[in-house]
């Protein structure tokens, strides 16, 4: 990668919605001036992730990965809206090409003018538009890539530094997880990307051979590996402890973000290989229809075998109780903001002024009764937006100021006080489980976990085990239960995705009998047509820096 390759990284500092490019380097401290121990080191290896990966270049509409980048997945899964106006594309990004409000009633159709693949991802994307912060697909590329870098630095440099030899292996792991990751973010929303070797890095060696998203799935795959052997060959738990507390930042160590033993990270790993066939692979639920077919697609459907890898993956995934990895701010010196730094900061106040809305969409998972409603009120009157789809009665409550308890709180701007979910979590790893088991013919077994999940979150939500439920029932519940327990995670463009929801209507997807908002009036039974392209093209700024070679994959999706 052509930022990867070089000595620094493009940082955008914002004025307004306005940017300025400014040339900075990421790598402080640096292994030539201060990383001679295990200190530097682990400080090393903890910015590269935290800074470089989640801060570094994130000074755009809020100040993280958490906001701007997460907030694209968001957007494209329609939990949340954009506010008035194109702030970083925030407002269009998420508006579907056409919906009919009520499926009986031609005059209240809405189509979008400017439909997201044609008129959004491949207009703006380009150096101009970046540089004027409007190519959405720059953000994402730029963040992982720069985790990248910092993990390869890290690897290539551990053995320099004296250490034990678990203390070591602690060191290594981090780096080889957070490769796995930065590839699984790349590979589930890039159709093509690049596979930047330890030696690329080092050598500042540029790569210019594309690989398509099934090899950075495979790469992820192969760094998560690498991270669980390491992990296990450790022997010395208290070497590890020493090390593992230093790399986590100390704000992020309350709740369940305290340093993870290496059997729960192991556990942890599970998770992420068993997301990562699930939200890389289509299992079609389109209305109500659980053999739905999608014509059209980046991927493929769901296997048996890959059913039941999902099945002994979190079987041996995340337990209740298991630590894992999480964010919060603090005071000062945070690498990400109360107000600014994450999807639920900036949610949270009145729908009247955030920069980000609630969406009807999301609050209709939750039934009624449902005690996680809470965070959620009318109180602020209804928004209406310029993008139809944006417009929304509800406002996120802050929880602490709400004094919520017995329930996740989904926002708040008290710093520390809001925990974001940066990897896996139990409650993710028993719905991949119930919704494999679901489509591998033990419906009971599925319902049982949705229950379990809900009693977790204290929703005070009726069981539904026990009830003699079809799949295509158990399915709703489940897609619900997702949508709902899993919200603000960046995971929700890659549901509706897998379940063939953002797929054109014309190739068997669409969403329907959902809520929404058009002309002032509320409808309960709309059917939406997103048509949002499945896997985004190769961010062009790398493209117009860095050709692809001869013998690269595609760097644009064809099916759009």
């Amino acid at each position: 990668m052509y930022l990867s390759a070089v000595g620094f990284i493009l940082l955008l500092f914002s004025t307004s919605c306005k940017k300025q490019l400014e040339v900075k380097n990421p790598n402080d401290p640096t292994f030539q001036v201060n990383v001679n121990s295990e200190s530097g080191l682990a400080a090393y290896a903890k910015g590269g992730i935290y800074w470089n990966g989640f801060n570094y270049g994130d000074g755009w509409l809020g100040d993280s990965y958490f906001s701007l980048p997460w907030g694209y997945h968001e957007l494209m899964g329609d939990v949340i809206g954009g506010g008035q106006g194109s702030n970083n594309q925030t407002t269009t990004m998420g508006v579907p090409d056409k919906f009919q409000a009520d499926p009986n009633d031609p005059t209240t159709v809405f189509t979008n003018p400017s439909p997201q693949a044609a008129s959004i991802i491949r207009s703006f994307n380009n150096s101009a538009a970046t540089a004027n912060a409007n190519n959405a697909l720059f953000y994402e590329w730029t963040n992982m890539y720069a985790m990248i870098k910092a993990c390869n630095l890290t690897l290539a440099n551990v053995g320099n530094v004296p250490l034990t030899a678990d203390k070591a292996n602690t060191i290594k792991a981090w780096a080889y997880w957070w490769k796995g990751y930065a590839y699984a973010q790349l590979g589930t929303l890039y159709y093509a990307g690049l596979i930047v070797e330890e030696e690329n890095t080092v050598n500042n060696t540029i790569v210019s051979k594309f690989v398509n998203q099934t090899a950075l799935i495979a790469e992820s795959n192969k760094n998560l590996n690498l991270a669980m052997t390491t992990l296990n060959a450790i022997t010395n738990q208290g070497d590890y402890s020493d090390v593992i507390a230093e790399l986590i930042p100390a704000q992020c160590q309350v709740g369940l973000g305290k340093p993870l033993s290496s059997a729960q990270w192991v556990r942890t790993i599970n998770t992420m290989l068993a997301r990562n066939i699930l939200l890389n692979h289509l299992s079609p639920f389109v209305n109500g229809n659980p053999s739905a077919t999608i014509t059209k697609s980046t991927i493929t459907a769901m296997t048996a075998a890959d059913w039941q890898a999902v099945i002994t993956l979190c079987n041996n995934g995340i337990k209740q109780g298991d630590f894992v990895f999480t964010g919060r701010t603090s005071a000062s010196n945070s690498f990400f903001s109360t107000s600014g730094g994450s999807v639920a900061g900036i949610l949270t106040g009145s729908n009247q002024t955030t920069t980000y809305k609630v969406g009807e969409r999301l609050v209709q998972q939750f039934k009624a009764g449902d005690k996680r409603r809470a965070n959620f009120t009318t109180a602020k009157g209804t928004f209406f937006g310029d993008a139809n789809t944006n417009s929304t009665r509800y406002t996120l409550v802050d929880g602490i100021d709400s004094a919520l308890t017995g329930i996740p709180i989904l926002g708040s701007r008290k710093a520390g006080k809001l925990e974001i979910y940066i990897g896996p979590t139990f409650e993710e790893n028993q719905l991949m489980l119930a919704e494999a088991k679901i489509r591998t013919n033990d419906i009971p077994g599925g319902l049982s976990l949705i229950d379990a999940v809900r009693d977790y979150q204290g929703s005070g939500v009726a069981h539904i085990a026990g009830n003699p439920l079809t799949a295509a029932q158990a399915l709703t519940e489940l897609t619900m239960e997702r949508l709902a327990a899993l919200a603000f995670r960046g995971l929700s463009f890659y549901d509706l995705r897998r379940w063939g929801w953002t797929y054109s209507i014309a190739n068997g997807g669409g969403r329907y009998g959902v809520t929404l908002l058009f002309k002032g009036n509320v409808y309960t039974n709309a059917t939406i047509n997103y048509n949002f392209m499945d896997y985004w093209d190769v961010d062009a700024d790398e493209i117009e820096k860095n050709p692809p070679s001869a013998d690269s994959a595609p760097v644009v999706n064809p099916n759009y």
